[in-house]
């Protein structure tokens, strides 16, 4: 599935997809609390008994001539503390069955360091994790890194093996979290679900999206923004972002077009449009 922003494309390459509970992604989300949103929520985002779909998926961003992947999913690996999660080992055959061989891919952005947005970052070759894309600039918020090097842990759990090795190999760029890609693309700052997050703004020829990372794991955290995921570093910070993005990316009922929303982890369809005002909002879907 692609989408067009003004003169940028964005293509999304799904790795993989499972059912879960929205609860388990939510503590919060009860299954009475998501019947008040059941009406926007079905059929997509919400199926019987709680339970929806999450998506792994990156997405290719083409501006101003180069080829910029955001995030690179689970990876083909074993996950600790996640025994049995675990990428396709044929992802860098998709994104070339895409138009995106892996020696094609100019930048790597990744919103934050967890293992579901870092993993492809490296392969295995010969017994040694190296560079998926090794023509690529890696760029890391610089606070992301920092942190997560000091204090490894929690959902960043693998950085020896998925971080370690393209930074031995020259690859990574540390940035700020309002760092620019291109005229086009840029970072903005959406910190709470990991200390140094960004999501990536795309503005071109007077249109405007919104790749999310993990500042929304699910639509209904627009309606919700204090609906958190268990994981969040910083519950408060993360509601708070949501509120934040809400706020300058939402639009009036019967206002403008608005942002295009793309949900880093909404399975199809992945995009779509906040809408509402006051304490009433809700996920627009647009079709895949």
């Amino acid at each position: 599935m692609a989408w067009t922003i003004g003169d940028v494309t964005v293509t999304k390459v799904v790795e993989l997809e499972a059912p879960v509970p929205v609860a388990g992604l939510l503590p919060l989300a009860s299954v009475e609390g998501l019947e008040r949103h059941g009406s926007w929520l079905r059929p997509h985002f919400l199926e019987d008994e709680g339970m929806t779909k999450l998506s792994i998926h990156a997405l290719v961003v083409q501006s101003q001539g180069l080829t910029i992947l955001v995030d690179t999913c689970v990876g083909h690996r074993e996950i600790p503390d996640h025994p049995g999660l675990t990428g396709p080992a044929d992802f860098p055959d998709r994104l070339a069955a895409a138009g995106f061989p892996v020696r094609e891919i100019d930048v790597v952005c990744c919103t934050h360091l967890h293992f579901d947005h870092v993993g492809w970052n490296t392969r295995l070759d010969d017994g040694r994790w190296v560079p998926t894309f090794p023509n690529a600039r890696y760029l890391f918020c610089r606070s992301e890194y920092e942190h997560w090097t000091a204090e490894p842990g929690g959902y960043a759990n693998n950085l020896d093996d998925t971080v370690a090795p393209v930074v031995a190999a020259g690859l990574v760029d540390l940035v700020e979290p309002d760092h620019r890609v291109t005229d086009e693309v840029r970072f903005v700052p959406s910190h709470g679900h990991s200390p140094g997050h960004v999501s990536v703004l795309i503005e071109s020829d007077g249109e405007h999206a919104l790749i999310t990372g993990d500042a929304t794991h699910h639509p209904v955290q627009w309606a919700e923004p204090d609906w958190g995921m268990a994981g969040d570093w910083d519950g408060p910070m993360g509601n708070e972002t949501r509120r934040r993005l809400r706020a300058e990316h939402g639009r009036p009922v019967d206002g403008p077009a608005g942002t295009l929303i793309l949900g880093t982890h909404y399975a199809s369809p992945s995009a779509g449009r906040i809408v509402g005002s006051g304490d009433d909002w809700r996920f627009v879907a647009e079709p895949d």
